[in-house]
């Protein structure tokens, strides 16, 4: 069972849409034997995040799953609900409920949904999810439940409904003002990205490819602002916006950064290895096992 003890432990983020169904079991098998606590897994455009959790948990027995994180749009609260109370029982509480807003162009470029408010939208979300009825088995303890959140409010909205805040995207520093925001007993998950090389160059191309389909988004865009960086930074990137969001260099320099976060106030660090073509078929086998706990 998952505990916010053990969540302590430092966790993987990392997609496994671009795997087979038989790869992902061996990538998790393996991130499992190497001491890592959760792993966290996006929802796009691929596999249903809640289905291909109880796959994985079902051939798993120590690692915890996250949604990190699962769009509010795609589900009613209810059914959201429902699955990660399903999630929580079958897999012996080891399920993490990640929720967040996405973006206007995904929702209504991709979707045709309209995007409404953020805050309020993720208010009535997780008020009517909180509120809904279920009628199984229940788990040991419910599932915890954790929203992105980057801005101030989303995240004072994170310490006053839900377990905590999973941030994505964001520096040691946005970990500080977070934990100011949401008090000493919530739950910050802090995703941090990184790049095992010294070679400046390679890094920042890896850092580039991965920012790519990043720097259009709102969301993204306007926190980043929030953390003092230009339109220039964020377009170009530079140096100077890379360097702040990614861990690069040898593996000292990268726990540096880890450590960096948690004496920030971050409860858990999930680290995501970046390749240099962008490519998460083939995870960074080297960084992962030098970076376990």
């Amino acid at each position: 069972m998952l505990t916010k003890r053990k969540l302590r432990t430092r966790g993987v983020w990392h997609p496994t849409d671009a795997m087979a169904a038989t790869e992902s079991i061996e990538f998790v098998h393996r991130i499992e034997s190497l001491g890592y606590s959760v792993l966290w897994l996006p929802e796009t455009t691929g596999r249903d995040p809640f289905a291909h959790i109880a796959y994985l948990a079902s051939k798993t027995s120590e690692i915890a799953f996250a949604t990190g994180i699962a769009n509010i749009y795609h589900r009613h609260p209810g059914v959201t609900w429902q699955a990660a109370t399903t999630l929580a029982e079958q897999s012996n509480g080891r399920f993490v409920l990640g929720l967040g807003v996405s973006h206007a162009p995904l929702v209504e470029g991709l979707r045709q949904m309209k995007y409404e408010k953020p805050i309020s939208t993720m208010r009535t979300y997780l008020t009517s999810m909180k509120s809904s009825p279920y009628s199984s088995v229940p788990p040991a303890t419910e599932p915890l439940c954790l929203i992105a959140a980057l801005g101030p409010k989303m995240l004072k909205l994170s310490s006053e409904l839900t377990d905590g805040a999973h941030p994505y995207w964001t520096t040691p520093e946005h970990t500080q003002m977070a934990r100011e925001t949401i008090g000493p007993e919530k739950l910050l998950c802090v995703e941090q990205k990184v790049v095992l090389t010294q070679d400046q160059a390679t890094a920042y191309e890896a850092a580039r490819n991965a920012l790519r389909i990043y720097t259009a988004l709102p969301n993204y865009r306007n926190n980043w602002k929030r953390m003092g960086f230009t339109d220039t930074d964020i377009d170009t990137p530079t140096g100077r916006f890379i360097d702040a969001v990614i861990a690069w260099g040898s593996i000292q320099d990268i726990e540096n950064r880890i450590l960096e976060h948690e004496k920030a106030g971050a409860s858990h660090v999930c680290i995501q290895p970046l390749s240099i073509d962008g490519n998460f078929k083939i995870p960074e086998w080297e960084t992962l096992e030098a970076l376990a706990p």
